[in-house]
């Protein structure tokens, strides 16, 4: 559950069966979010009554009535954490893990496995959002690399500031946290704009769109016992 975007993935022994995103409305109910929920599973043809239980991870404070009543077992996770779980089943310690959405977070796992923190960067959309509202000729645009770096007009000029300034931002932050922690990580971006951004790093970065449902079926696993 993110600021922009909830994403509902549906898994069955460790596999993604179905991806759905829907719009995080903030005027919604959890009655309206339960209807949304269960006309979403009907349109998969998925049964709604067939789940052994739900996991759930938000950067909101988690809602409690129908919705929480409706699943046998519901645990609230910073999405911090369950994406740092997802790249430590998946890639290995030690590691830097970025989520690139309304806000783009950076957080470092050191060799032991141990979560040692992080930074958080406006999002992209979101800066370029408020350039936009904020000035009188500068326009909304979309998230995407002009032919070169040095722009000749003013929509490219800023895709290039968009993408390979974020970009050069990704490679400045991962060199950083390998200088302070004192050794290379692996580095694995999740979220909507990774892969319109970390493909202009000079960095390696492992693109993953499933991390955190991989993370959030590693950390179902780990509770089961208590479904």
């Amino acid at each position: 559950m993110g600021n922009t975007n909830i994403v509902l993935g549906c898994l069955e022994d460790g596999e993604i069966r179905s991806v759905v995103r829907m719009q995080t409305g903030l005027r919604d109910t959890e009655i309206e979010y339960a209807i949304k929920l269960r006309q979403i599973l009907e349109f998969s043809g998925i049964d709604s009554l067939g789940f052994e239980g739900a996991i759930l991870s938000s950067v909101v404070p988690p809602v409690t009535g129908p919705l929480t009543a409706a699943v046998k077992r519901v645990t609230g996770l910073d999405c911090l954490v369950v994406g740092s779980v997802g790249a430590m089943a998946c890639y290995g310690v030690p590691a830097i893990v970025l989520d690139m959405g309304t806000a783009t977070t950076v957080v470092l796992i050191d060799k032991d496995g141990c979560y040692r923190g992080g930074a958080i960067l406006p999002g992209v959309k979101l800066s370029y959002s408020a350039l936009a509202s904020g000035t009188s000729l500068l326009p909304d645009i979309s998230i995407t690399a002009p032919k070169k770096v040095i722009a000749t007009n003013t929509v490219d000029s800023m895709r290039s500031g968009a993408v390979f300034g974020t970009a050069a931002a990704i490679d400045g932050m991962i060199d950083r946290m390998e200088e302070e922690i004192g050794y290379p990580c692996t580095v694995v971006a999740t979220g909507g704009i990774a892969r319109a951004v970390t493909p202009y790093c000079r960095r390696k970065v492992i693109c993953d769109d499933d991390l955190l449902l991989k993370g959030l079926w590693v950390l179902w696993q780990k509770n089961r016992k208590g479904v």
